[in-house]
């Protein structure tokens, strides 16, 4: 029952730093790209804000996982934030300075913020039981809902406040990022105690006496397993999709003179697709099973592509239609796929297995966000979703090559 409680309290805190770090990092993913194409002068280079952002959060999985194993979540999860704040900094004086590499290195480090708030979906299942473990992980995905849609609508006063400040408009998003992620730190020291992973392994028999295991052994091991290579794959291959859509989107509706507000809201409705229905998605895994979800996820991802790929720049409902459609199907990747990962590999392998996801999910992230911006600037947004629509095609091919969920 102390366990139990512990829980709830775990579910509780890792909620409202997610709604912390959602406001934090989800107004910089539009103002990011923008003011990229604002500093350098090339919509080609537009993705590279996002494709940094993404990178920091891949190479911050790991040093992130090993903290977990060495101090507990709550150092893992206080380090993350703490990064994003100085990164915040950063990108405001790169901003400000018209410095690409500096504001870059910024988004980079904001992109650790990105790395906590994933790795707080394993967290959320430290001390959750086999029959509410997915259900658990869905809990704390759906806490990113309030904070990451009023993230990208908060772009305009964010602005204001720049402006007022004698700044870029296009920084305001930054400020409001260090400010949240400041706050996201401070809950997370005080709240998240007793630590949920130490918890665990205390009450673990003969967890605590297994070797952690190195991510290369973990990625040795996911491929021996179908399962879990499928598991870690739809992960990765819903994330890039997501990710290279999501950020060419404000690029493409520049092309006309679309307010920074409706851009915002797009991005919002967007970022509600992602997170909103995750109980829903997390109760249909446990119903349906997860590989069938990930069906689900493909066929919603290909709609979406299909919807946002055929919308003119000024068509702000389609766009934002075909972004809802892209958050859905990304959730459905994202909570199906997290779990069937967990339940197929071996107990010492979880924590490594988890980091090498993470970092897995953000660097095919990273190369969608370099590769959306080359194609948007050669060719067009709509080549753009076809392309995205083609592989994730192929990863619906393959996972009728999985016979269903391993018991």
């Amino acid at each position: 029952m102390e366990i139990a409680s512990q829980q709830r309290k775990v579910i509780r805190t890792l909620s409202a730093a997610q709604i912390l770090n959602g406001v934090g990092t989800s107004g910089t993913v539009a103002a990011g790209s923008l003011l990229v194409t604002s500093i350098s002068k090339s919509e080609s280079l537009a993705g590279l804000a996002q494709t940094t952002t993404v990178l920091g959060a891949a190479m911050m999985a790991l040093p992130l996982a090993k903290l977990t194993q060495k101090g507990g979540r709550r150092l893992s999860l206080m380090s993350g934030y703490s990064i994003g704040v100085i990164g915040a900094i950063l990108a405001i004086l790169g901003g400000t300075h018209k410095i690409l590499f500096l504001m870059l290195t910024g988004a980079f480090m904001v992109g650790a913020a990105s790395a906590s708030g994933y790795q707080a979906r394993f967290a959320a299942i430290d001390l959750a039981t086999p029959a509410n473990r997915s259900k658990n992980l869905s809990l704390v995905v759906w806490g990113s809902t309030v904070g990451a849609v009023t993230g990208p609508n908060l772009m305009q006063p964010a602005g204001d406040f720049a402006h007022f400040l004698h700044l870029p408009r296009l920084v305001g998003p930054y400020f409001i990022a260090g400010t949240s992620l400041t706050l996201a730190t401070i809950v997370i020291f005080f709240f998240l105690k007793p630590d949920p992973y130490l918890t665990a392994n205390m009450s673990s028999d003969g967890v605590t006496q297994k070797k952690h295991e190195t991510t290369r052994a973990a990625l040795k091991h996911i491929r021996q397993i179908p399962h879990a290579l499928f598991a870690i794959t739809a992960v990765g291959i819903g994330h890039l999709a997501m990710v290279s859509i999501m950020v060419m989107t404000p690029v493409h509706m520049s092309h006309v003179d679309v307010t920074l507000s409706v851009i915002g809201l797009v991005i919002s409705v967007h970022v509600l697709g992602m997170y909103a229905f995750s109980p829903l998605v997390g109760a249909l895994s446990d119903r349906l099973g997860r590989v069938r979800v990930i069906q689900i996820g493909v066929v919603i991802l290909m709609a979406a592509a299909a919807t946002a790929g055929l919308a003119p720049a000024m068509n702000a409902i389609q766009l934002g239609i075909g972004l809802f459609l892209l958050g859905l199907g990304w959730s459905c990747t994202l909570i199906a796929g997290s779990t069937l990962l967990s339940e197929t590999v071996s107990v010492e392998m979880k924590p490594s297995s988890q980091g090498a996801s993470d970092l897995v999910m953000n660097l095919m992230g990273a190369v969608g966000g370099a590769a959306s911006g080359v194609i948007i600037g050669f060719l067009s947004f709509g080549w753009l979703c076809f392309f995205i629509a083609t592989l994730v095609f192929a990863l619906g091919v393959w996972s009728f090559a999985i016979k269903g969920d391993r018991e």
